[in-house]
């Protein structure tokens, strides 16, 4: 008998290939999946700014009523201003008149202004010259060719007196001189003692 000998094949099968396995890492900012079953995640809700925009309306509107009440007092204050400058205005001054009477020497001697408003000459001695117990000084409007005129008399030695004129008496006066009269004064029509004691010019301003 012939026996045959199988031949005895062994296939060697090539182990699989090793799976990668890859774990996801869970992000944290879409949180965790939903189990099957299970109810949806509430949405985060984003916050409410209507409380301030209220507070910055309200500041707002404070702020305007402020301004306005400020402004509203400036003005006031303005207004009290203005009607304070035209009441100063109007008992202010106003200068017309006005001559500087010099001695032989040409120094000053007397300063003379007048105010329209009150009708006084003003008159402001500028040295130490007095009249004596029984003399009088006497103003005069002096105009060329004609008379002197008699404006008053001092009638104290004080620095600064006051002398009642009327402003006609000055119209077109160019020269203003003082005379030592006796005691009280001359007479208009009796004129004044020569030579005049100070003299000066009369010079007419714009008010």
């Amino acid at each position: 008998m012939t026996q045959n000998h199988g031949l005895q094949l062994h296939l060697t099968m090539p182990n699989p290939e090793p799976q990668l396995v890859t774990e996801t890492t869970p992000n944290p900012t879409s949180g965790p999946a939903p189990t099957p079953g299970s109810a949806p995640s509430p949405v985060a809700t984003p916050p409410c700014h209507a409380g301030r925009w209220r507070a910055a309306t309200i500041f707002c509107l404070l702020v305007i009523a402020i301004g306005t009440a400020t402004g509203m007092s400036l003005f006031e204050q303005f207004k009290a201003q203005m009607s304070h400058l035209q009441k100063q205005l109007q008992t202010t001054p106003q200068i017309k008149f006005i001559s500087v009477l010099m001695d032989d020497k040409q120094a000053p001697a007397l300063l003379i202004t007048f105010d329209p408003q009150d009708r006084f000459l003003q008159v402001q001695r500028l040295n130490d010259v007095k009249e004596g117990r029984d003399d009088t000084m006497q103003l005069w409007a002096v105009r060329a060719n004609q008379a002197p005129r008699s404006l008053g008399v001092f009638a104290s030695s004080v620095k600064t007196l006051r002398v009642p004129v009327d402003a006609l008496a000055l119209t077109d006066v160019p020269q203003l001189a003082i005379s030592v009269e006796s005691k009280g004064g001359v007479p208009p029509e009796a004129g004044p003692r020569l030579p005049y004691l100070f003299t000066g010019a009369v010079v007419q301003k714009a008010l």
